[in-house]
């Protein structure tokens, strides 16, 4: 295969809209679906899990492509991975809350603004068991954090949206979009019904910087401590505002500068135990 990368370059705004209006149409009606469907609260034991609109968005996004339903194909796959700029506003909208909220930041002491540093756990767990499953540069961009809007930016602003990087941050948004509220919303209540942590403590710790995911664990911490509701959504609250806030420059600064030093140095010495494909070749990196 070629090593140089196919690339849509268009000659006018009449070219692109010719092979984008599909992807549009949709996004629009997929919005539409899923945003009818609403939340659905399902209790598991004392607590609970939520599927979000999210879930339903993605599913189908999934289900059009071009190895399911074929309502768009490949050249439709490769001009949407272009499209994900689109979430600069929000990027936009995350540093107007943090010139906002500088104050609440100052004053919230250590322990909040520590808060962030835990992620920073994640690429130390995750990424070894990435290069071990034979994953070349994506295990960069998959593993340097939970991959949610503000994470992808970054990668995509440093390494660029058609990056090994950018693929394995954003396969990580889709998985974490369809099973991460689920994964967060059963972990609560494992960890909330054993008892070993006051309830301030576990709604703070929902807050990891993804809307969703702290909406899900949250709620079911509320469902087994009914008299701390208004405890934990608050905290849940404020980790969530101050992991959104600091966990860009944690990110920024330290996670993805760290977990690529940490792929430099691993992948050499695992790379040779990782997991092979068919034709016997570790996985590598697809070039189209």
């Amino acid at each position: 295969m070629s090593g140089k990368k196919e690339t849509y370059v268009y000659g006018s705004l009449k070219e692109r809209f010719a092979l984008e209006w599909k992807i549009y149409a949709l996004a629009f009606g997929f919005i539409l679906i899923a945003d009818n469907i609403g939340q659905i609260k399902i209790p598991v034991g004392k607590g609970m899990f939520i599927l979000f609109p999210i879930f339903y968005a993605i599913i189908l996004g999934v289900l059009s492509g071009p190895q399911v339903l074929k309502i768009v194909d490949n050249r439709h796959v490769k001009a949407a991975s272009k499209l994900v700029v689109g979430i600069c506003p929000f990027i936009a909208k995350l540093g107007i809350t943090a010139g906002a909220n500088i104050d609440t930041i100052l004053q919230s002491g250590p322990v909040l603004l520590l808060h962030g540093f835990g992620n920073l756990l994640g690429p130390l767990l995750a990424l070894p068991v990435a290069i071990l499953l034979g994953m070349k540069r994506e295990a960069i961009g998959s593993c340097h954090s939970i991959n949610r809007e503000y994470h992808m930016a970054l990668i995509n602003n440093i390494y660029g949206p058609d990056s090994a990087e950018a693929r394995g941050s954003l396969s990580i948004y889709i998985v974490g979009g369809m099973v991460g509220t689920i994964y967060f919303g059963l972990m609560a209540s494992v960890v909330g019904m054993t008892g070993w942590f006051h309830p301030q403590a576990l709604g703070l710790g929902s807050g990891v910087g993804a809307g969703i995911m702290m909406a899900s664990s949250s709620a079911s911490l509320c469902a087994i401590y009914p008299e701390w509701t208004d405890t934990i959504s608050a905290m849940a609250s404020v980790g969530e505002t101050i992991a959104g806030i600091t966990g860009m420059y944690i990110t920024m600064f330290i996670a993805i500068p760290m977990t690529d030093k940490l792929y430099t140095i691993l992948e050499p010495k695992l790379g040779r135990f990782a997991l092979k494909n068919k034709e016997g070749r570790d996985i590598k990196e697809e070039t189209v």
